[in-house]
C-alpha cells in the first residue's frame, strides 16, 4: 500500500507562509464580501437607514422608543431590534464611510463560516470533504450577503452552535455561555429566535436517539448534561427580555411573521427561485444530503439531523433563510460525504484520492499561515483608503445615482421644499441618511413598524390605484420625490396641480401649485 507524503518533509518557514484551510475559507468570504461591496450597499435602501438611526442613537445617546424619523407616524411605539447592529454601523461608518461598512461585513461573514469550517472538522478530517463543504457553504449563502443586521445572526448562529456542540461532547459547564451569548444578539437582530429554535430542535435530537430509538452507536451524554442545557436555554430566553422594549421585542417579531400581508410583499420572504442560478448551490447541497442519506451506511445523529432538516424546510419557504440552513447543517453534510467516502474507499478512483487528500490533510494539519487573514484585512483598509475599488462593478462603495436620488437630494440641500414629502420606499433611509434633521419621511424600511395599513396606502398611492390621491391630502402631503419611471411620478407630473421643480434621469421632484 503506498504511503502518503510526510508533512515534516517540508521546510519549517513554509508552514508559517501558506495558510491553512480555516485561514483560506476566511479570505476567501472576507474578499467575496469586498467584490461584493457596491451589491450589497444599493440592494435596497436599508443600509442608509440602519446608518441613520445608529447615528441618532450616538448623537442623542438614547435609543429612539417612540417614532421620530416619519411625519406618518410621529410619536407613535417603536421597537428599536437593531439598535445595537445599527450602533455598530455607525460607528464604522464614521470610522470610513461606506468602505468601513463593507469591511465590517466582511470581518463578520468571514468569521462566521470560518466557525462553520470549524464544526465542520469535528466531523470529517478529509482535507477535499473539508474543502468542497466549506466552498460550498460560502457559495450557497453568498445570495444574502448584505450589509445589513442580519449578517451578526450568522455569526452568533456559528458561535451558538459551536457552544452547543460542545456541551455534547463533554464541556457541560459552557452552558453559561448560551444567555452570554444571547444578551448582544437579541439587541443586535431579531434572528435570535433561530438560536432558540436551534436549541430545541438538538435538544429533540438527543432524546429521539438517547431514549426513544435508542442505537448500539448512539454516544452517552456528558453526566449532568440536560441540567446544564436546560439551564442554559431557559436563562438564554429570560436574556431576551434585556432589551430596550422587552416583551414587546417577542411581539412585535411574531406579529409581523404572523402577517401574510407583510411577509408576501417581501422578496427576501418569498421562495427560492431555482430558474435563478444563485440558488444552484442551494440546490447542490440538498441533493448531496440526499445522495448521502440514501447511498450511506452511517446513520446520522439526529441532533444534527432536526435541526438541518427544519432549516432546510423554512429555507424552501423562505429564501432568506438559506444561509441559516447552511451554518447549520454544514457539518452534517461534512459527514455524510465522509461516510460515502469511506464506503467507496475500495475502488481505483477513491484510493487515489484518499492517498492525494491524505497527503494534503497533513499538511493542512501543519499549517501556521493565520497570519494571512490578518494581513489580507490590513492591505484591504490600505486599499480602499487610496481609492482602489474591489467591487465588480468598479464604482466604489458609493450609493449608486441611478438606483438612488443621490443628485436629487444634493439639489435639494440648497433648495428645501416646505410640507411633508410622499418618498419612495427603498429611498426614505437614504433621505433619512443625507439628513435625518430636516426630513420626515413619508415611508421607509421599517415596515415592521408602519404596520399594514400604511403599506397598503403606500401601495395604492405607488401604483395610483382609485383614490390614491385622497392618501395625499390625507397625510398632507406637499411634494414627491419620486422615481422618474413610476407611473405615479408621471401622473403628478402631468397634473394641473401639481409642478415639477427638479427632474434627473434617476429622480423626479413635484410640489403642489
Amino acid at each position: 500500500m503506498e504511503k502518503p507524503l510526510k508533512a515534516n518533509k517540508t521546510p519549517g518557514f513554509l508552514y508559517y507562509l501558506f495558510p491553512s484551510l480555516g485561514a483560506m475559507l476566511w479570505v476567501a468570504a472576507f474578499i467575496g464580501v469586498l467584490t461584493k461591496g457596491s451589491q450589497m450597499i444599493n440592494a435596497d435602501g436599508d443600509l442608509a437607514l440602519h446608518i441613520a438611526v445608529g447615528e441618532y442613537i450616538l448623537e442623542n445617546r438614547t435609543v429612539p422608543l417612540n417614532d421620530v424619523f416619519s411625519h406618518t407616524m410621529p410619536g407613535e411605539p417603536y421597537t428599536p431590534h437593531e439598535w445595537l447592529a445599527e450602533v455598530v454601523v455607525a460607528l464604522a461608518h464614521r470610522l470610513m464611510g461606506l468602505d468601513g461598512t463593507v469591511l465590517l461585513t466582511g470581518l463578520v461573514i468571514a468569521t462566521a463560516f470560518w466557525l462553520v469550517h470549524k464544526r465542520n472538522q469535528l466531523t470529517s478530517h478529509s482535507f477535499l470533504t473539508l474543502l468542497l463543504v466549506g466552498a460550498l457553504a460560502l457559495l450557497t449563502s453568498a445570495n444574502h450577503w448584505l450589509d445589513r443586521p442580519h449578517i451578526f445572526t450568522f455569526l452568533f448562529l456559528a458561535l451558538w452552535l459551536t457552544v452547543v456542540e460542545a456541551m455534547r461532547r463533554g464541556r457541560v459547564k459552557l452552558a453559561w455561555l448560551l444567555p452570554l451569548l444571547m444578551l448582544p444578539w437579541v439587541n443586535l437582530h431579531g434572528g435570535y429566535m433561530t438560536g432558540l429554535i436551534t436549541w430545541a430542535l438538538y435538544g429533540l435530537g438527543l432524546v429521539w436517539d438517547g431514549y426513544l430509538f435508542k442505537t448500539s452507536d448512539w454516544v452517552a451524554l456528558p453526566v449532568k448534561f440536560w441540567r446544564y442545557y436546560l439551564a442554559g436555554g431557559a436563562a438564554s430566553l429570560l436574556v431576551t427580555l434585556l432589551n430596550p422594549s422587552g416583551i414587546g421585542l417577542w411581539k412585535t417579531n411574531l406579529g409581523f411573521l404572523a402577517s401574510d400581508f407583510m411577509v408576501n410583499h417581501l422578496d427576501e420572504y418569498k421562495s427560492p427561485d431555482f430558474h435563478d442560478f444563485t440558488y444552484w448551490p442551494f440546490l447542490v447541497c440538498i441533493l448531496l444530503l440526499l445522495l448521502g442519506f440514501g447511498l450511506g451506511k452511517k446513520k446520522a445523529r439526529a441532533e444534527w439531523l432536526f435541526p438541518a432538516l427544519a432549516w432546510m424546510a423554512m429555507a424552501l419557504y423562505s429564501a432568506r433563510n438559506i444561509p441559516l440552513f447552511v451554518i447549520v447543517a454544514a457539518p452534517l453534510l461534512a459527514l455524510t460525504l465522509q461516510d460515502l467516502i469511506t464506503q467507496y474507499s475500495e475502488t481505483k478512483l477513491v484510493r487515489w484520492l484518499t492517498r492525494v487528500d491524505g497527503n494534503f490533510s497533513q499538511l493542512d494539519a501543519s499549517m501556521k499561515g493565520g497570519l494571512w487573514p490578518v494581513l489580507v484585512v490590513v492591505l484591504s483598509v490600505i486599499g480602499l483608503s487610496a481609492g482602489v475599488r474591489f467591487d465588480k462593478q468598479r464604482i466604489g462603495n458609493n450609493f449608486d445615482p441611478q438606483l438612488f436620488p443621490v443628485e436629487a437630494v444634493t439639489w435639494l440641500e440648497d433648495h428645501p421644499q416646505s410640507g411633508e414629502v410622499f418618498n419612495y420606499y427603498t429611498w426614505g433611509g437614504y433621505l433619512l441618511y443625507r439628513d435625518q434633521s430636516v426630513y420626515k419621511v413619508f415611508i421607509d424600511g421599517k415596515i415592521d413598524f408602519y404596520g399594514e395599513e400604511l403599506a397598503r396606502e403606500y401601495l395604492r398611492v405607488i401604483s395610483t390605484e382609485p383614490g390614491w390621491e385622497s392618501i395625499l391630502d390625507e397625510h398632507g402631503v406637499d411634494w414627491a420625490l419620486l422615481p422618474v419611471e413610476e407611473k405615479a411620478a408621471q401622473l403628478l407630473a402631468a397634473s394641473a396641480d401639481w409642478t415639477v421643480v427638479y427632474q434627473d434621469a434617476t429622480a423626479l421632484i413635484v410640489h403642489r401649485k
